[in-house]
C-alpha cells in the first residue's frame, strides 16, 4: 500500500501537461500537507490555474531549468500526467538544451518506440537523475474506479456486451504492438482504432462511421505490460461528449487499468445522454453474464 501523500519524501514534483489532472494531483498532496513543485509545460498547459502553486512554465526543450529547479525544490518524486503532444524527434533535437541532449543520448532506440516503450526510457533516464517516477493515482486514489456498472439505470445488453468482447480483443491487439489504448466497436465492426491522434479523435472520425441501429461502444484498456505509474487511459466529460456525439451508447474503462477524471460530471453526463459507462476486468469478462442496473 502507498503511504499517503504527506508520508512521502520530499517535495512533490509534477511535470504537468493540459487538463485537470495535474492540477488536482498537485491539490490533493497539497491537501495532505505534502509540498509541491511543478514544471508547466508551454504548448501543453495553460499556467494561469497554477498561479497559486509553485511552479515553473517552460518549455520542454529547456531540461537542464527543468531538473535544476526540481533538484533545488528538493524533488525527489516525480508525476508526470496531463495532456501532451509527442513532439518529433526532428523538433525534439533543435529545441533542446544541452542537458536534454545528454538526456536524449540516454534515452537512445527509445525515442523511436512508441509511447510505452519511450515511457519506459523516460523512467530509466530520470532515475538516472535521481528521480522516482509515481503514478497520479498513488496520490489521487480515487482516479481508479472499482469494477462494476457506474452508471445508473443503464447497462450493456447482450448486442453491447459481445461488441465489448469484441473491443477487448482489438484492445489487447493494438496494446501488444504499442499502438493505442481504445477501440470503437459497433454491432460487431470496428468503426476506428486509436493510434496517436487521441480518443477524442478516434470519437470524431467514427460518428460519420456510425451503422443504423443500437450504437457502439468505445473500450479503452491499459496496454499488455504497461507502466501502470505513466499514460494510463483515461475518460472524462469531454469523453462521454465525444460518445454521445458519436452516438455510442457505452464506455468501457479497465478497472485499476484507467483513469475517471471528474466522476460525478462525467457519470451525471453519461446517464444525460444515454451512456453506460462500466468498469471491468478484462479477464474476467463474460459476453454471455447479464449485467443488472
Amino acid at each position: 500500500m502507498t503511504p499517503p501523500a504527506s508520508a512521502q519524501p520530499g517535495t512533490l514534483g509534477i511535470v504537468a501537461g493540459g487538463g485537470e489532472l495535474p492540477l488536482r494531483v498537485a491539490r490533493a498532496a497539497i491537501a495532505a500537507g505534502r509540498p509541491v513543485f511543478a514544471a508547466v509545460i508551454d504548448g501543453w498547459a495553460d499556467p494561469v490555474p497554477w498561479r497559486d502553486i509553485p511552479h515553473l512554465f517552460i518549455r520542454i526543450g529547456a531540461t537542464g531549468r527543468i531538473l535544476e529547479a526540481f533538484h533545488r525544490h528538493d524533488v525527489r518524486q516525480l508525476v508526470l500526467a496531463g495532456a501532451a503532444k509527442r513532439p518529433s524527434v526532428l523538433h525534439i533535437a533543435q529545441g533542446v538544451d544541452a542537458a536534454g541532449l545528454r538526456l536524449l543520448a540516454k534515452l537512445g532506440k527509445a525515442m523511436f518506440l512508441g509511447d510505452d516503450g519511450f515511457l519506459r526510457g523516460v523512467d530509466r533516464v530520470l532515475a538516472s537523475e535521481g528521480f522516482e517516477v509515481v503514478a497520479p493515482h498513488a496520490i489521487l486514489a480515487e482516479l481508479l474506479p472499482p469494477a462494476g456498472l457506474l452508471t445508473t439505470g443503464l447497462a450493456p445488453d447482450a448486442l453491447a456486451r459481445a461488441d465489448i468482447a469484441r473491443g477487448i480483443t482489438v484492445c489487447r491487439a493494438l496494446g501488444g504492438v504499442d499502438v493505442g489504448q481504445a477501440v470503437v466497436v459497433q454491432q460487431g465492426l470496428v468503426l476506428g482504432v486509436e493510434a496517436i491522434e487521441g480518443t477524442d479523435a478516434l470519437l470524431a472520425r467514427c460518428g460519420p462511421l456510425r451503422r443504423e441501429g443500437p450504437g457502439g461502444v468505445l473500450v479503452k484498456l491499459a496496454k499488455p505490460g504497461q507502466d501502470r505509474r505513466m499514460d494510463l487511459p483515461g475518460i472524462g466529460p469531454v469523453t462521454v461528449a465525444g460518445a454521445a456525439t458519436a452516438g455510442l451508447r457505452g464506455i468501457v474503462m479497465e478497472a485499476g487499468g484507467a483513469i475517471l477524471l471528474d466522476r460525478e460530471a462525467a457519470l451525471a453526463s453519461a446517464e444525460a445522454a444515454g451512456i453506460f459507462v462500466l468498469s471491468i476486468r478484462p479477464d474476467e469478462f463474460d459476453p454471455e453474464k447479464e449485467i443488472t442496473p
